[in-house]
């Protein structure tokens, strides 16, 4: 029955795509509703494409590119996953812990994570570590937040039975706290993967010798729209793929909800 609906989502969205290509062909190159100076035509894309692979733009090919954003993704991500989710556990099981780290979380949580540009480049320069620090303050939040209500929505009558056959320290994070919160520790960390991609292109506009958020402004200063297609496309790509993995851990850390990741 899942496989089944799993199949029928697949070929709704694949029959999407096709359409949405179709009709891009026909207002663009057949009927010429579309301005090509403004928007580009799918063949001007491909060329693109097949120009980038090929020759290189903005300092590399299209898969030096795509591999460093990925870099990039990876650390940021990864390290804001690894304190969000520790610092939620804490504050979420520590009554105390709350007390002391949420008047500071609460003054930073509504900054804007752009808003760290200026300061990351203070910091670190235009290298890769200023980018890393924005995709980590984008993806922190996130995790945090989820977590944070994820250990607090745990059932008292779990945590007390725990604490009747003396589950505690790490093994209760390990046994109790982590199990318990793990529907929204996910939730949160798709939230951060979304949150990383968006901020990365961002992040990579100012400075940046590679990665997709690179081409996109060189393109633009080009005035090169097939390319910045090609590197929204690609971004667009990298973002799914990297969702449907996370998706895939999911549903092996969660069995029983198998199929029920978007």
């Amino acid at each position: 029955m899942a496989k089944d609906q799993k199949n029928r989502r697949a070929w709704i969205g694949g029959i999407t795509i096709v359409v949405t290509l179709l009709l891009w062909f026909l207002s663009s190159s057949v009927f010429g509703w579309i301005n090509a100076a403004r928007f580009p035509r799918p063949d001007e894309v491909w060329k693109a494409f097949v120009f980038i692979q090929d020759e290189g733009y903005g300092n590399g090919k299209l898969l030096q590119h795509v591999l460093h954003s990925l870099k990039l993704v990876a650390m940021g991500f990864a390290v804001a996953v690894a304190v969000g989710v520790s610092l939620g556990v804490l504050m979420g099981h520590s009554r105390r812990a709350e007390a002391l780290i949420n008047p500071a979380f609460l003054l930073l949580r509504p900054i804007p994570p752009l808003a760290w540009i200026p300061l990351a480049i203070v910091w670190l320069g235009l290298e890769d570590g200023s980018k890393i620090l924005v995709i980590f303050v984008a993806a922190f939040v996130p995790s945090v937040i989820n977590t944070y209500t994820g250990v607090r929505n745990i059932d008292t009558p779990v945590l007390e039975a725990s604490q009747m056959l003396g589950i505690r320290g790490w093994r209760l994070v390990r046994e109790v706290l982590l199990p318990g919160a793990m529907p929204m520790i996910f939730t949160g960390l798709r939230l951060s993967l979304q949150a990383s991609w968006t901020t990365l292109v961002a992040a990579e506009l100012i400075g940046a010798l590679y990665g997709l958020g690179s081409i996109l402004n060189q393109a633009a200063q080009d005035i090169f729209p097939a390319m910045i297609l090609v590197a929204m496309v690609f971004v667009g790509l990298c973002g799914a793929s990297t969702t449907w993995l996370l998706g895939e851990v999911e549903n092996r850390a969660m069995p029983w909800r198998k199929g029920r990741t978007a």
